[in-house]
């Protein structure tokens, strides 16, 4: 007895039922986007108690601060470095983390911590708002701006006393910073395709096709998130 022919036509899968239910359950509207979050200040962080999210949401401010074109805190970059922390790159679940740990290693060598980025974070910034209050008499988020650029500025050249498995906390920040400010907005930063936006990225946009030959144009069409949200 021969065995039913399964196949079907592309025409035959649009036209069928099922075929139409699935492409419509993917499908997104032109314009979807998402609903707007709460905003930063009531924000409730899944990792960072409240004088660590104080601390990020200043430190992340001045890495990409705000002006003409949004900043860090605009992109809800805090978000999503607080997300990170609280999944599994936060506890380096797929890292090796075993040793020999050796701090001035060149960094292609790879992470010379025994500290997971989360602990980094934890004791690093306990350590860095000491050694504010030691210096400048107030945790950094407390400090005038022009002071916190300059903690920054000897955070980044090695100028604050950090032990030497906190020693790589500012690099960390920096990479989560700009992570967060060019990552698919799905992950918690790049609000509303902020920092794509800035540099003229595209985004998850499924064909260029028709700029394949088109060299020197600028791309008129706004960014594409995953989820399908346009910029």
């Amino acid at each position: 007895m021969p065995l039913p022919d399964w196949k079907t036509t592309r025409r035959g899968f649009l036209g069928g039922g099922a075929g139409a239910a699935a492409l419509t359950a993917m499908a997104v509207p032109l314009h979807a986007q998402s609903p707007e979050p709460e905003p930063l200040e009531n924000y409730a962080p899944e990792y960072f108690t409240a004088e660590e999210w104080q601390f990020v949401m200043s430190a992340t401010a001045l890495l990409i601060p705000s002006g003409p074109t949004p900043g860090a805190i605009e992109a809800r970059v805090p978000v999503f470095i607080d997300l990170q922390l609280a999944s599994g790159f936060g506890s380096a679940d797929d890292w090796y983390m075993a040793g020999p740990h050796i701090a001035d290693a060149d960094p292609l060598l790879g992470w010379q911590s025994p500290l997971t980025p989360a602990e980094i974070y934890r004791e690093g910034i306990a350590a860095v708002n000491a050694w504010c209050e030691q210096t400048h008499e107030a945790p950094f988020a407390d400090l005038l701006p022009q002071t916190q650029q300059e903690v920054m500025t000897a955070l980044s050249e090695d100028e604050v006393p950090l032990p030497p498995e906190l020693r790589g906390l500012f690099d960390l920040l920096l990479q989560n910073t700009k992570e967060g400010f060019f990552a698919d907005p799905k992950y918690g930063g790049n609000h509303r395709m902020a920092g794509w936006t800035h540099i003229g990225f595209p985004g998850a946009r499924a064909s260029f096709l028709e700029w394949v030959d088109k060299h020197n144009v600028p791309y008129p069409l706004g960014p594409v998130a995953i989820s399908g949200e346009r910029g």
